[in-house]
């Protein structure tokens, strides 16, 4: 029989010699799902991750993880006992069996923040290279704190301690040793364990966000390691692992406050202390919450949570000039010292030796790790959305100490002050705070001069601190449950305002099968799936920083016509150069050499590119930040990165400084800059001829071929998207999986 030849090369069955059927193997290329292994492919993102460019709600997320909550809300509500037996059971298996995964996950997370934040990659910025902050420093760490730290925190300060120093896990009760590790564990609770979390879930998501113009989504995140799988099936589980450990992390925070804030109530208003407030106070505050989450991020969550600031360093003045001013100080000093001294051993500890060494875990650190962890994607997309234009050194090194010392000054006042009293004999004031958290906490605040200012205060306080975090986790909820192209929209409100009514159903139900005790095994469990996303996020992090990593070192050999950055200026004449320091153009003028000088240039550049056989396009578009017409010069390089030159004007701030006249009346004035897709390079093109901005676009041509060459000498194949090869031939490495197509000019979309 005759070979169809009508077939076309390369099908899945072709014939062999003697008439068989042979199929070829599949090419790991064949696959539309496969991971990028490219900044070229990796720039598919922003399209590939969602079907349109409108916000809308995901519904198979948003069904089964609302059926979720709602089911075991009922479950909780109809059949308390059996409900609190059965996590009870859940929790002491995984302290039994899995406490060292928790412990192991935590170390692992803080190792890798800590790599990317002190790494030369930690110069990049969550956003272009020319971003900078939307929040200034002092409004920022305020919402990274009130955001990252609830209300749980004032419950354990007085508890915990108090705990560590009556049953302490691994010394004598009531000793020295006990004594100066009861703080400091609770210290080490709120330290940079957790907040290494936020860090690198809160990075990850901002980086392809704001930088890669994908949505604000942990799916994004992942989109390097797991392709288009992202935006089916695979994606929409991550999603629903992730907010319903959110909505269980929140309704926990929320369950502890309304227990603590009902003693608090009950004393200023004289009201019943029980379940009836607690519902009541729920009610209230989901009722603020709305509201809160109506106003938006600017205009909601900042006041909150700068106004929460400035009350709880009141409190902390205040409880240290009325209280054992001294003593308070130098346990401070203290405690600090020891938590820095015992960190890394502390980290690690799993008391093994120890006969009850799992029950003090699941009961205490594996908890915290597991409200981190729940907490890890609804702090980590929400410090995202407030951190464009940080750079991940900036985003990491003041997420793991500005928040944690403001941590430490509560717990260790809070703390020292409880446990001062305790040293002193008040047995029953101990027994009072291990066995009701709440009633310690306020017994304590009673013990101060002015104690109903103080409890006033204090109640303020941790209204605040519950407001901000309900509010920003509705935010959060409504941003996981819905696909959100634009980094900078969040969810429907109607969807806010659901996931925090479901959010108070869950709160009260676990207050039904058992107070905080339930609310803590719910926590432990559902944060599991969590640690599995950790450990997905930081494997594709550190694949897309390896290209960032390829870009920089491709830069340096750069030929001198363009440095690293871009900031080397083309060569002007010494009257060029004066004439610019005493220029201050206008608009006007800036849209004129766009026109007569700029838009020639690029035009002639062009047009001879595609007379000598290359593809170039030049388009010109209007300005997204000034109303002066923007070009673009793209030359395509096949499968590798494209050329990308575009000159855009800029709007820049008169300085008032140096001998440079100034100019009449404006306070601005207008460059017109080069930029690539990841930010400005640094230098201003007004005042060239023609001639010399064709001389600097053919320069930066020449320093891209130099780049190329340069990445395709150094290839090596990435560990997470390995190639294998069709046919019975072994495996080859793969083609500039992270070097050669980096960050590419040409691709990638504007965020």
């Amino acid at each position: 029989m005759a070979e169809d030849e009508s077939r076309p090369a390369g099908s899945a069955i072709d014939r062999g010699r003697f008439g068989a059927v042979e199929r070829r193997r599949p090419h790991p290329d064949d696959d539309p799902n496969r991971a990028p292994r490219s900044s070229a492919e990796l720039s598919k993102g922003p399209t590939e991750l969602a079907e349109n460019r409108g916000a809308r709600v995901n519904w198979r997320v948003f069904i089964i993880s609302a059926g979720v909550i709602v089911a075991f809300s009922l479950w909780a509500m109809l059949a308390p006992t059996h409900a609190a037996d059965v996590m009870y059971d859940a929790v002491v298996t995984l302290a039994t069996n899995l406490g060292w995964f928790y412990v192991v996950t935590i170390v692992v997370v803080i190792l890798f923040v800590l790599w990317v934040a002190l790494s030369k990659e930690g110069q990049v910025r969550l956003g272009p290279d020319h971003s900078r902050p939307q929040y200034k420093l002092f409004t920022w760490v305020a919402m990274l704190f009130g955001a990252g730290v609830g209300i749980d925190m004032l419950f354990y300060s007085v508890t915990g301690p108090i705990a560590q120093f009556m049953m302490p896990p691994s010394v004598d009760p009531q000793s020295a040793e006990a004594a100066q590790d009861a703080v400091v564990w609770t210290m080490f609770h709120y330290g940079i364990s957790g907040w290494s979390m936020y860090a690198l879930l809160g990075m990850a998501m901002g980086y392809f966000a704001y930088r890669w113009g994908m949505p604000l989504s942990i799916r994004a995140a992942l989109y390097p390691l797991l392709g288009r799988r992202v935006r089916g099936t695979t994606g929409d589980v991550i999603d629903i692992f992730a907010l319903i450990g959110t909505v269980f992390g929140v309704a926990t925070s929320m369950g502890i406050g309304v227990v603590l804030l009902n003693v608090g109530f009950s004393r200023i208003f004289g009201l019943p202390e029980g379940l009836g407030l607690q519902v009541a106070l729920v009610l209230v505050a989901v009722v603020m919450t709305v509201a809160g989450c109506l106003s938006g991020v600017d205009r909601g969550i900042r006041v909150v949570s700068e106004l929460n600031l400035w009350i709880a360093a009141a409190m902390m003045l205040y409880i240290l000039v009325t209280g054992q001013t001294a003593f308070l100080i130098n346990a401070l000093v203290t405690n600090i010292g020891r938590f820095v001294n015992t960190l890394p051993a502390r980290t690690l500890e799993t008391f093994a030796y120890e006969p009850d060494g799992a029950a003090w875990m699941g009961g205490w650190t594996l908890f915290f790790w597991a409200f981190w962890l729940a907490w890890g994607p609804f702090v980590g997309l929400f410090l995202a959305r407030i951190s464009r234009g940080r750079t991940l050194r900036e985003f990491v090194i003041a997420a793991i100490t500005a928040p944690v010392l403001c941590d430490f000054f509560i717990v260790s006042i809070f703390g020292n002050s409880a446990l001062s009293v305790v040293m002193d004999g008040d047995m029953e004031f101990a027994q009072l705070a291990i066995d009701s958290p709440e009633q310690g906490w306020y017994a304590l605040l009673d013990m101060f001069p002015g104690a109903a200012f103080l409890i006033g205060l204090a109640t303020l306080s941790g209204m605040l601190f519950y407001l901000t975090s309900a509010n920003s986790g509705a935010m959060v909820m409504a941003n996981f449950s819905s696909t959100i192209p634009d980094p900078a929209q969040d969810g429907a409100k109607w969807l806010r305002i659901f996931w925090a009514l479901l959010t108070a159903l869950l709160t009260v139900a676990m207050l039904v099968a058992g107070g905080v005790t339930t609310m803590e095994y719910a926590t432990l469990i559902f944060a599991f799936p969590v640690t599995i996303i950790a450990y997905l996020v930081m494997a594709s992090f550190s694949k897309v920083l390896r290209m960032e990593r390829a870009e920089r070192e491709g830069h340096v050999v750069r030929r001198r016509a363009a440095a690293a950055h871009g900031g080397q200026t083309p060569e002007k004449t010494w009257r060029q150069r004066l004439a610019q320091l005493r220029s201050y153009p206008s608009r006007k003028a800036a849209a004129q050499f766009m026109e007569r000088v700029v838009q020639p240039a690029l035009s002639a550049v062009a047009a001879e590119f595609r007379e000598q056989g290359y593809e170039a396009t030049l388009t010109t578009v209007p300005g997204s930040d000034v109303d002066v017409d923007t070009h673009t010069l793209v030359v395509a390089m096949g499968e590798q990165r494209h050329f990308h030159y575009e000159a855009a004007a800029v709007e820049v701030p008169v300085p008032r400084i140096g001998g440079r006249p100034m100019p009449p009346g404006d306070d601005v004035y207008y460059k017109v800059e080069v930029f690539t897709q990841t930010g400005s390079e640094g230098y201003d093109l007004m005042g060239l001829t023609q001639q010399q901005v064709i001389n600097d676009v053919l320069d930066r041509y020449e320093a891209h071929l130099s780049f190329l060459s340069y990445t395709s000498e150094h290839d090596y194949a990435s560990v997470i998207t390995p190639v294998v090869t069709a046919g019975d031939e072994p495996a080859l490495p793969a083609v500039a999986d992270d070097v050669e197509r980096v960050d590419d000019d040409g691709d990638r979309p504007a965020p």
